[in-house]
């Protein structure tokens, strides 16, 4: 093995020793209490090389957000390759989504607040890291090419406003509660957009 390579694995092992411990911080300690500086001490490494694998401590979850979204997908593919109904599979993808959310419920609002974030290059990094509505166009994409969708607008705007409805939804849960469990609130989010809020004889063409 030649000296290049070996770097780049002690730089593969290094970033994934940081990552580990800073989500293990983030779970027992709090996001917002967990600074920079605790995740480089706890990492035994300077505060500098913690900046120079993660730019801000927000990029740490989005590696987390990212390996969520890889086992969602090979879940989908896996479902769909087994001759699963596309609609049943979006209902299992979104609860195994839910309950993930739900039981991490202290990382999901700083991680979703990332796509939000008012830096145009945060924002479209997090959108990047976290591509939900791409999972959700791969498990409709069954139903958009035989006819079963509407075709007025696009399957990427349709799969988009589904992964916003998600987001939104599940943070406002993650702030505030409700009576319902996420998987709860998520389902009836999902069936409404799915179903329509309004008997279709008294909506205006």
């Amino acid at each position: 093995m030649d000296n290049s390579s070996l770097r780049e694995r002690q730089k593969e092992r290094r970033r994934a020793r940081i990552y580990s411990v800073a989500i293990d911080l983030f779970k027992h300690g709090g996001f917002q209490a967990t600074t920079a500086t605790d995740i480089a001490k706890a990492s035994n490494v300077s505060r500098g090389t913690f900046f120079n694998y993660y730019p801000y401590k927000e990029a740490v979850l989005l590696d987390y957000g990212s390996e969520v979204m890889d086992r969602l997908r090979d879940q989908a593919e896996t479902r769909l390759a087994q001759g699963i109904a596309p609609l049943a599979v979006l209902y299992e993808v979104w609860d195994a989504l839910a309950e993930e959310n739900a039981r991490e419920r202290d990382l999901f609002p700083p991680l979703a607040y990332e796509v939000m974030n008012p830096n145009p290059e945060r924002a479209r990094t997090a959108y990047q890291a976290l591509p939900l509505s791409k999972v959700i166009e791969l498990i409709l994409r069954p139903m958009h090419q035989s006819g079963q969708m509407r075709t007025d607008l696009s399957l990427q705007r349709i799969s988009n406003l589904i992964a916003d409805t998600y987001l939104m939804v599940a943070l406002r849960w993650s702030a505030y509660g409700t009576e319902r469990p996420l998987q709860e609130e998520m389902r009836l989010a999902l069936s409404l957009l799915l179903e329509g809020a309004v008997r279709r004889d008294l909506v205006r063409q």
